[in-house]
């Protein structure tokens, strides 16, 4: 399947950068209130100098470093070699400590591979914006999967994962064997199902795409920033656990440790993907029925973009269901990769959200609601969902 990337159009351009100039000020005065407030507090931060326990030691894997055209990628790798490889491709802020929960499950019965993105955890991190540009990522993962020797691998990504993983699928889909997109809309869709009232919501994620000030806000008040995003952990861990939360923050602790991480952001929005066909690998998109960062919409057309694909919704579960309700994830995503129950073939528009709401029987009430909102989101047209609307004539890459 032939693919190519296009930037957004002037008129978008533009306003993206206006946005960003936008919320950039109006953070900016929200800030310098609280700053004066406790200016001892808003710059306060705990040292930290040696990586808590559960980001070095090897219970879930081996730690190994890998240099792919010029950047050394840090991943950890577990379950014999001889396995199906199955590539973990973590969120934003999170590291390869975000599929703990899954790395035990898919080991027993494929070769699992959870690597730090470039610029997170203890890959390589290159400053400069350039460095994140959609194509050079594209290409260095694709070099990473081949460093293993072999022809095919799957791939589970979550959030930002989720949307390199989309693209993997599209321009390398003759290695990738199938794809599992958790809290992740397709890459054209992604960017307007983000919402306000998120912790990285369309607010913070357009003020992140100005120089400096976003690394200097994250680090502000002990990385209070990772407390919000992460409060899953701290509700669900019991005290004699390692402290996860803690672990992050060593991660994102110095100013340089989010500035490779918020470039993604600052070259991400002005791409779109487009093609002829539709993904032809089997595909399971997996959310969260309380994601108050992904909406229902975004999910269904997601889908709309996909020949064969599930939907999964995964009930009581909100940005992190991998890391939420990881029992329920790891079954779901081991029936999509062994194969059972066999993946939906495509049908018209007018049938999706049919399909979707079939696919839910375990969350029927559920369900009903999602057909309500999609309703009333839609202005009660359902059938009148995007088909193909983004795919247009192309030229070979």
């Amino acid at each position: 399947m032939t693919v190519k990337i296009i930037p957004v159009s002037l008129g978008e351009e533009v306003k993206l950068h206006l946005l960003s100039f936008i919320f950039g000020i109006y953070l900016i005065i929200v800030r310098m209130f609280k700053w004066a407030w406790n200016p001892k507090k808003f710059f306060g931060t705990m040292k930290r100098d040696k990586p808590p326990p559960c980001l070095i030691d090897d219970s879930l894997g081996k730690h190994f470093y890998v240099k792919v055209k010029g950047t050394k990628f840090h991943y950890v790798e577990a379950g014999r070699k001889d396995k199906p490889l199955v590539l973990l491709l973590h969120g934003f802020p999170d590291c390869w400590l975000s599929w703990r929960g899954q790395i035990p499950v898919l080991a027993e019965y494929y070769r699992v591979v959870a690597l730090d993105l470039k610029g997170f955890g203890d890959s390589d991190k290159p400053t400069h914006k350039k460095c994140y540009k959609i194509e050079v990522l594209m290409e260095e993962l694709h070099q990473f999967i081949l460093t293993f020797g072999v022809n095919q691998c799957s791939i589970i990504g979550h959030d930002l994962g989720g949307l390199l993983g989309w693209y993997m699928t599209a321009f390398h889909n003759n290695i990738i064997h199938k794809f599992v997109a958790i809290s992740s809309p397709h890459p054209n869709y992604y960017w307007n199902s983000l919402k306000d009232n998120a912790t990285f919501g369309d607010m913070w994620l357009h003020f992140s795409r100005l120089p400096f000030l976003p690394e200097m806000d994250a680090l502000k008040e002990d990385l209070s920033i990772i407390d919000d995003i992460f409060t899953h952990i701290n509700i669900n861990q019991a005290s004699n656990e390692m402290n996860y939360v803690e672990a992050y923050k060593y991660a994102f602790s110095r100013t340089e440790d989010w500035t490779g991480p918020i470039n993604y952001y600052r070259n991400l929005p002005f791409m779109r993907l487009y093609s002829i066909e539709p993904v032809s690998n089997q595909t399971l998109l997996v959310v969260g029925n309380a994601d108050s960062s992904v909406s229902l919409e975004s999910v269904i057309q997601s889908s709309d973009l996909v020949a064969r694909f599930n939907i999964k919704v995964i009930t009581g579960a909100q940005h992190f269901p991998h890391q939420e309700k990881p029992d329920m994830v790891n079954q779901v995503i081991l029936n999509f990769l062994i194969g059972k129950p066999p993946s939906v073939e495509k049908t018209p528009s007018k049938g999706i959200v049919s399909t979707w709401l079939g696919s839910l029987s375990s969350t029927v009430k559920y369900g009903n609601q999602v057909f309500d909102a999609v309703h009333k989101r839609t202005n009660n047209v359902i059938s009148t969902l995007p088909t193909k609307v983004l795919y247009l004539d192309h030229t070979t890459t």
